[in-house]
């Protein structure tokens, strides 16, 4: 490891073939928290920069990345992809594990806290995840960007073209990609999360993007879940960045304490109820 509080760029190879391109934030101690970005974002996105910033400033390192097709990351988008970025976030994890680091909780933002549940669904090897905005059911959401009947028009043309508003295509939705969103079954992967695993779920009553109710159905099927809604925030915490770092912190502390102490105790079957927090 290099020196302290330094923050460099880091390449990873995907079992793709692709490089994965991410910003280490580095502290003195081994303790590594690697977070991720959501839909068609990147590790630059103001939520990514903070909370790795935070960990960074409380002696925690934290690489933030860009999954394949997205940010400076090699490869093309795809709509989907949720367990091939769970994928690439297993190529970091053995990257850095290699390295020497202890990875001590992975963070995901939106769609990224769907892929570090997944993660944790499928690899049961780091007991500290946070859900940060994540959606819980993944047929929602998807009328608003895809336009209706778009099963029906996929089915008929192939594929359906994406557009922003000036009309040019961002990308291209296949049936194959659409599928494979529609057959990601969150309420199973969170099941089959273990017990020994902690797992924090945040989100904004504000949020317009994903609803704050997809936050209570992750507490219904998660056994080791705590529940964090903050008042007033929307999706990307504009007006509330220092409250999301400071409960990502603060989690990932008391609970790597909990990990430390050999007289921990698991809580089978716990849903916690909902706390609000005060603006």
């Amino acid at each position: 490891m290099s020196d302290c509080c330094a923050e460099r760029r880091v390449s990873i190879r995907n079992t793709h073939g692709e490089n994965l391109v991410g910003i280490l934030h580095e502290a003195a101690s081994p303790a590594l928290v690697i977070v991720c970005h959501g839909f068609q974002s990147s590790k630059e996105r103001i939520p990514m920069v903070n909370i790795a910033a935070a960990l960074q400033k409380d002696g925690i390192s934290a690489f933030r990345f860009d999954f394949a097709g997205n940010g400076e990351s090699e490869g093309s988008f795809q709509y989907g992809n949720y367990y091939r970025e769970v994928e690439d976030l297993r190529a970091v994890v053995q990257h850095f594990r290699e390295e020497k680091y202890v990875i001590t909780a992975i963070v995901g933002h939106s769609k990224g806290g769907n892929v570090v549940l997944l993660y944790a669904s499928k690899y049961k090897d780091i007991h500290i995840i946070v859900n940060i905005s994540g959606r819980f059911n993944l047929a929602r959401g998807m009328e608003g960007r895809l336009g209706k009947n778009f099963i029906e028009r996929i089915k008929q043309d192939g594929f359906i073209a994406v557009k922003n508003k000036r009309g040019k295509i961002m990308y291209r939705v296949t049936e194959e990609s659409l599928m494979d969103r529609l057959s990601t079954i969150t309420h199973l992967a969170c099941l089959l999360i273990p017990h020994d695993c902690s797992v924090l779920t945040i989100h904004g009553s504000m949020d317009e993007t994903v609803p704050a109710e997809d936050a209570l159905e992750f507490a219904k099927f998660t056994s080791n879940h705590e529940l964090h809604i903050i008042e007033g925030a929307d999706h990307e915490y504009s007006h509330h960045q220092d409250e999301l770092s400071s409960l990502v912190l603060g989690f990932i502390k008391v609970h790597t304490d909990k990990d430390n102490d050999t007289s921990k105790q698991t809580h089978f079957g716990r849903v916690d109820k909902p706390i609000h927090s005060r603006l």
